[in-house]
């Protein structure tokens, strides 16, 4: 079987996320990454917390608290949430580890050898109210392209335009809201991204026929651009040192790596953060260095995300002139709005990941994440939408399915499956839907196709649904026990069925499903073509337990009190 790297957009460090930023990256990664590891493939599915740059200074200060201690208990904060929504990921790292100082430094290092970073001096921002220069996202003002007023310094979050401090309109300080700012010169590393724009084309050419429109397209249109030479340092007291061995005086100034120079290169270090705990048996660079015919690497981020990896961290790869891996599939996603508003971590507007596991398990928010992904385009979250979700596909299609089969099945036949007599033709029938419907459901989660493989997986229940109207065994059992035998034990195969195939949407759900069944050598990971023909994974005979209600139905008062406490329009 083939070997997966997997890795989602870094979640920033300054707060817990919202339900756009999870359905963006890390939850489409881990659907996929289950899928895969059930199909028999070998997985590393890699994340961690982006901890550098400016967000993660602002947020400390405002807690009052030392950068470093801000960071290490956000990240275990964010962890908590992400286990909270069963994301497995192998391994869950930090960008200020030192794995990521050591690799990034390495990567300055080889670029500068190579002649693609060069030392400038630039008039930058600086602030005498603050007594320092002041990086890109310490200054906000008015986007010059949209004229929204709370854009940052480095990329402004409404038109998703990449900026500088000094485009802006009306500029401030966020540190102080002082607006006495002043231009003064300071130097910096730069990585001559001109000098690469060609070996870029070529690696996108090669690739963006196979990406998803919305990630080809905007890796094209940043190269028709023509890519700039940018600054990859910055003037702040945390991040990734510049090596006094290689830039002595901008080392003695305190110079850090700018946050987009090494967040990429923490993929690679959190690798090896990973193996460093068990380096006997863990081999980063095995993932890493020299396996591009051995490794698929595939990556998921929103569409902000995109140009910083497919274009810009590709023309760092490219510039070591090392045999690193470059990425193979960019899975990129639209926004996920909140009645038609946008999510907004900044300005907090919206459902957060934490407030959602408040509110129910988690195995509601990723199944309605991910049958509503922002694939083609934007899609929008509004509390109505979810709870006739819930209640129609979750609550109505599979848990009362599971529920009316195991509960009708022990009034009437114990707590046994029951025998029966040999399948007929509506068995074969089902069997053979079942079938097809399931390859359709493999071929969509191969394609990464996330809402087409809901519509697919909400099929496959459906089915169970209409086999059971059609055979009526409430109805059989007057005239023919020994038919409702079998349709509820064919019932039962099918519940089994949908606890396998349905575990990378709802892994709790499914465990549940799967656990009330007592069968002793239950190993399966997944279901083949004949095996989804046969439905007898579930022999006469094998003790069943009834599972408490797999998913309640959510009323009119929820609705309201959702829609209470979260508006049920964005906040203005």
């Amino acid at each position: 079987m083939a070997r997966h790297l997997i890795t989602s957009a870094l979640p920033y460090i300054n707060g817990i996320k919202h339900l756009g930023n999870m359905v963006g990256s890390m939850l489409p990664a881990d659907v996929y990454s289950r899928y895969l590891r059930q199909r028999g493939h070998d997985v590393l599915y890699i994340c961690a917390t982006d901890e550098h740059g400016t967000p993660a200074e602002l947020a400390a200060k405002e807690q009052g608290l030392p950068v470093a201690d801000f960071c290490a208990q956000a990240h275990d904060a964010q962890k908590a949430v992400y286990d909270g929504f069963a994301l497995a990921f192998d391994y869950f790292g930090r960008s200020s580890s030192a794995q990521n100082v050591e690799i990034t430094q390495h990567f300055a290092r080889r670029l500068n050898e190579n002649g693609f970073i060069e030392e400038r001096a630039i008039r930058q921002v600086y602030s005498p109210a603050d007594g320092r220069f002041l990086p890109d996202r310490y200054v906000e003002g008015t986007c010059p392209h949209c004229g929204y007023d709370k854009a940052r310094g480095d990329q402004c979050e409404n038109c998703t335009r990449v900026l500088d401090p000094t485009d802006l309109i009306n500029p401030r300080s966020a540190i102080s809201g002082s607006t006495d700012l002043e231009v003064r010169e300071t130097k910096h590393l730069f990585l001559l991204q001109s000098k690469l724009q060609h070996e870029v084309e070529a690696w996108v050419a090669r690739h963006e026929d196979d990406w998803p429109q919305l990630a080809s397209s905007i890796a094209r249109k940043w190269l028709n651009e023509g890519l700039h030479d940018r600054a990859i340092t910055r003037d702040l007291d945390w991040g990734v040192p510049v090596p006094a061995d290689t830039w002595p005086e901008l080392a003695a100034e305190g110079k850090v790596f700018y946050v987009w120079f090494d967040a990429p290169i923490e993929y690679i270090g959190a690798t090896k953060e990973w193996a460093d705990l068990d380096p006997a048996n863990r081999d980063w660079k095995a993932w890493w260095y020299d396996v591009d015919t051995d490794v698929r690497y595939t990556e998921f981020m929103a569409k902000d995300n995109v140009p910083f990896h497919t274009v810009m961290f590709p023309a760092t790869e490219l510039g070591v002139r090392e045999p690193w891996k470059k990425v193979d599939y960019v899975k990129a996603f639209n926004w996920l709005t909140y009645y038609g508003g946008k999510f907004s971590t900044s300005q907090k507007r919206g459902v957060f990941t934490d407030q959602a596991l408040e509110i129910l398990p988690a195995d509601y928010w990723r199944y309605f994440l991910i049958a509503n992904a922002p694939e083609s385009d934007d899609s929008s979250f509004t509390w109505e939408h979810f709870t006739a979700t819930v209640n129609k596909d979750l609550a109505d299609t599979l848990g009362n399915f599971v529920n009316r089969v195991l509960s009708f099945s022990r009034k009437r036949f114990g707590d046994e499956v029951p025998a029966g007599g040999e399948p007929g033709e509506a068995e074969t029938k089902l069997g053979g839907q079942i079938a097809e419907l399931l390859a359709e459901y493999e071929s969509h989660m191969e394609s990464l196709q996330f809402r087409k493989a809901a519509a697919a997986l909400r099929a496959l229940w459906s089915a169970g649904n209409s086999y059971l109207e059609e055979k009526a065994p409430w109805l059989e059992i007057k005239t023919d026990k020994d038919g409702a035998a079998l349709t509820l034990r064919t019932a039962m195969n099918l519940i089994h069925l949908y606890a396998v195939v349905s575990e990378p949407f709802i892994p709790a759900t499914s465990a549940a499903m799967r656990q009330a069944f007592s069968l002793a050598d239950d190993t399966s990971s997944w279901v083949t073509a004949d095996e989804a023909r046969a439905l007898s994974a579930v022999p006469a005979g094998t003790p069943f337990t009834v599972p408490p209600v797999l998913f309640a139905k959510l009323t009119d008062e929820d609705l309201e009190a959702y829609k209470e406490r979260f508006g049920g329009e964005p906040q203005q």
